[in-house]
């Protein structure tokens, strides 16, 4: 009884496994996402600065943006204009918790400029720009110091740029320590690109 019950168990073993298998894919880009042509680039708004890095996050979207701009696949635009996409950044160091501050001049923007293989992007932030969601944090307040909890590597995610984007979940999502840092490229933008040119192959017909 035992030997013909360990014969019905190991085929539906190895049907879960398969089924596993298959959940690791990723699902594929939706349309929009390849339409797209203009992305702005944020900080995710629950994110602190820690003290030990206090420009970290801050220097992970000047990262993305500048291999955004050498891919020169979408327009940047400022944050707080509309685009088709909206990517946030957010870092990570390896640590489970770590004391980090969050409003004031550390989170405003008030002018920037950067090169990348012969492009030049200058520009300025007038005024607050609106919030991303209903749970995102105002920027520009007052200064305050915390706890941030579970953040332990670099994140990187796409939504669309539509009406309050963190509203949904993000289309596309990669994680991964120091993927937000030039190696020389960022990995995050690399594997961002990959997946794109993948949603782009012409799909083969399967043969019946």
């Amino acid at each position: 009884m035992t030997r013909r019950l360990c014969s019905l168990l190991v085929p539906l073993l190895l049907l879960i496994s398969a089924a596993g298998g298959k959940d690791k894919h990723k699902p594929a880009l939706p349309e929009y996402v390849l339409r797209a042509q203009t992305v702005r680039v944020v900080i995710d708004p629950n994110a602190g600065e820690p003290l030990d890095q206090p420009q970290a996050n801050a220097t992970a979207r000047d990262n993305v943006e500048k291999a955004l701009m050498d891919w020169g696949r979408f327009r940047l635009v400022l944050d707080g204009q509309e685009s088709d996409l909206v990517i946030v950044v957010r870092t990570g160091d390896g640590r489970v918790s770590r004391p980090t501050m969050k409003g004031g001049p550390i989170d405003q923007r008030p002018g920037y400029g950067q090169s990348s293989d012969g492009n030049i992007r200058i520009g300025g932030q007038q005024g607050q720009p609106p919030p991303l969601g209903p749970d995102s944090y105002p920027q520009n307040q007052r200064p305050s110091m915390g706890t941030e909890v579970g953040q332990r590597e670099d994140a990187f995610e796409v939504y669309s740029g539509m009406n309050s984007p963190l509203d949904s979940p993000p289309v596309w999502r990669y994680s991964k320590k120091d993927c937000l840092r030039p190696t020389p490229q960022v990995p995050a933008v690399e594997e961002f690109r990959k997946a794109i040119a993948d949603a782009e192959k012409p799909k083969v017909p399967k043969t019946p």
